[in-house]
């Protein structure tokens, strides 16, 4: 009986917190997403970009961002593992990892007009489901800043 009272606390105080917690990171998100607003990306090379400017300086930016789900959202995905189907819980916990990477990588091109050939990969680090693991996951965005003289 304390097992299942003890869990029931841990359930709710990590539903609670969590819930706080990625409140307040997707509006810091939301805000940095708004303060870099004019430099845009583009998914496409630098051939079909038509300008006559001339280039004064190409480098490659990347973003990082490691990010896992809390304990209320890997103890429902655990649950939602016995019937299969989409895991919804870690839907916002993707979003907000890649989201951020993406900032990372527009606030590492300083002075860059715009960033071309975006691209945008993930990898889970740990995606057991027991009691001693956490799944996390690694999402990292890179592409190609451009500045023009």
């Amino acid at each position: 009986m304390n097992d299942i009272l003890l869990l029931l606390i841990l359930l709710v105080i990590t539903y609670f917190t969590g819930t706080i917690i990625e409140k307040k990171h997707f509006e810091s998100i939301r805000k940095r997403e708004i303060a870099l607003i004019k430099k845009p990306i583009v998914n496409f090379g630098a051939k079909t970009w038509n300008t006559n400017k001339k280039i004064k300086k190409i480098e490659l930016v990347t973003g990082e961002c490691v990010i896992s789900g809390d304990y209320f959202k890997n103890f429902v995905a655990s649950l939602k593992n016995l019937f299969g189907g989409r895991l919804t819980t870690f839907e916002s916990v993707l979003d907000r990892g890649r989201r951020e990477a993406i900032l990372r990588m527009r606030e590492k091109a300083i002075g860059a007009n715009f960033i071309i050939n975006t691209r945008i990969e993930s990898v889970m680090i740990n995606d057991n489901y027991g009691k001693e693991s956490v799944p996390q996951c690694a999402i990292i965005a890179y592409g190609t800043a451009i500045t023009y003289e």
